[in-house]
């Protein structure tokens, strides 16, 4: 840097107004109105702090009382703006980890608004007049559902994992399969999740072929659990073999040795019955000899963010007074919507397809998502200026989320180009309006997928 360049930094650094100053001017003061003084404040010190680094890195050469006090007012009207907004899925995928999974339920929402607004019990007998545990009556919905003896909730499914495991295991050696080293959104990756509860990580097998005698090989007087975890979100082909659960309970009761089965997905029902590729099913895992389970609940179980974990009495009984069970807990408006969606599982199939939204949209017929977009067209020629093509195309759709791995749901897509923009700047445009519009661009092309979308006018942005 050149001593003149240096020179005419240091004094435009001299040149910005104090906090004081700033906050005295007159283009400042209707701001007060609406806002705490102290964090009219720490907000002129924020501006003031970025331009300041903007002089020195020779990013800012310009500024004015004005403009210093307009970027105050935007800033205090962005922070008092709602973080959390509506977004439009049109993606394709159904449960979209980025915009919070699964869709509740009506009475999900409803049961949710109650404990919000109102006193519950939570953790009170109405019958005895106590106290009584918090997941009691979740517990007794996972004993019709799943034919658990005992279950209980935490807050995600990757903390069911870490608390089962560290009731267990805690010092000692936990079995699983190199081809289950899962890895799933945000970075986790399993095999970490095992270290950090205190165990012992023991990897048999290789990536794609696993043999019962690796297991029984491996089980010494230090093993005390044998971990079999769900690929829900990959699919191993080709020249593969893996170790069935059936065989692992075998196994396990042989040696003595406890078996946990990490399913993700969190599948209460047999998914075939509406046509789709069946996830294990909770029920059948139990029955068929898992001493505990594991499962999320905003996956195709269809409801709030919650880790499940259900099996053996005794073991439930010994999670539940780990003290990470207390640390890793719910809240009521957690538990109150996922009470609701999970009584939605007591209806009949053909009932419950209808109500549980994450099933109507997997279910939805194609039939129907034509008519949303042919409507969702219309709107859109209307509503877009000239220049714009759009088309009705098919497409495939994804439960996403680490469900259903490889399977293509069918569907129809609404293609929009305009010869002057790219499918780039379409997506920032649809994205930009209020709610924003989630699409994605494939092929070069921007695409709204209308599986999800029960609204056609829901799709078009706002002018």
């Amino acid at each position: 840097m050149s001593d003149t360049v240096f020179l005419s930094r240091k004094m435009k650094l001299r040149e910005l107004p104090s906090v004081d100053e700033v906050l005295k001017s007159e283009g400042l003061r209707g701001s007060f109105s609406g806002y705490g003084y102290d964090i009219i404040k720490e907000t002129v010190r924020e501006v003031l702090e970025t331009l300041r680094s903007g002089i020195i890195n020779g990013k800012a050469d310009i500024f004015s009382m004005n403009g210093i006090t307009a970027s105050v007012e935007g800033r205090l009207k962005k922070i008092s703006e709602p973080g959390l907004k509506k977004v439009v899925n049109a993606s394709g995928t159904i449960l979209h980890t980025n915009l919070g999974r699964a869709i509740l339920c009506d009475e999900a929402v409803h049961a949710l608004t109650i404990a919000a607004k109102e006193p519950v019990n939570l953790e009170f007998d109405i019958e005895k007049g106590g106290r009584s545990e918090r997941d009691a009556r979740i517990e007794e919905l996972l004993k019709i559902l799943t034919s658990a003896p005992s279950g209980c909730v935490v807050n995600n499914n990757a903390g069911a994992v870490l608390l089962a495991l560290n009731t267990f295991a805690e010092g000692k050696e936990v079995i699983i399969s190199r081809g289950e080293m899962i890895e799933i959104g945000g970075s986790f990756r399993l095999p970490e999740i095992i270290k950090k509860s205190g165990c012992i990580l023991k990897e048999v097998g290789t990536t794609n072929r696993t043999h019962p005698d690796d297991y029984a090989s491996a089980i010494t007087i230090d093993t005390a659990l044998i971990l079999k975890a769900h690929k829900s979100n990959y699919e191993v082909t080709g020249f593969t073999s893996e170790v069935g659960l059936k065989e692992l309970v075998e196994i396990g009761r042989e040696k003595g040795i406890p078996v946990f089965e990490d399913l993700g997905s969190g599948a209460l029902i047999d998914l075939s019955f509406y046509g789709i590729k069946k996830e294990p099913v909770v029920r059948e895992r139990i029955e068929i000899g898992a001493d505990i389970v594991s499962f999320s609940a905003d996956k195709l179980l269809g409801g709030p963010q919650a880790g499940i974990i259900a099996g053996k009495k005794e073991m439930i009984e010994k999670i539940r007074k780990n003290p990470l069970k207390r640390a890793l807990r719910v809240d009521k408006l957690t538990l109150s919507a996922l009470d609701a969606t999970l009584r939605l599982y007591l209806n009949p199939l053909k009932e419950l397809a209808a109500r549980l939204p994450i099933l109507r949209f997997i279910t939805r017929p194609v039939e129907e998502i034509e008519k949303a977009a042919e409507k969702a067209k219309l709107l859109l020629t209307e509503r877009l200026k000239e220049g714009y093509k759009i088309e009705i195309i098919d497409g495939e759709s994804f439960a996403g989320s680490g469900s259903l791995p490889g399977h293509k749901i069918p569907t129809r897509l609404l293609s929009i180009a305009h010869p002057e923009l790219t499918a780039e700047k379409i997506f920032r445009i649809f994205l930009q309006s209020t709610p924003s519009i989630l699409g994605r661009i494939s092929r070069e092309r921007f695409i709204l997928d209308m599986r999800a979308i029960e609204r056609p006018e829901d799709v078009c942005p706002s002018a």
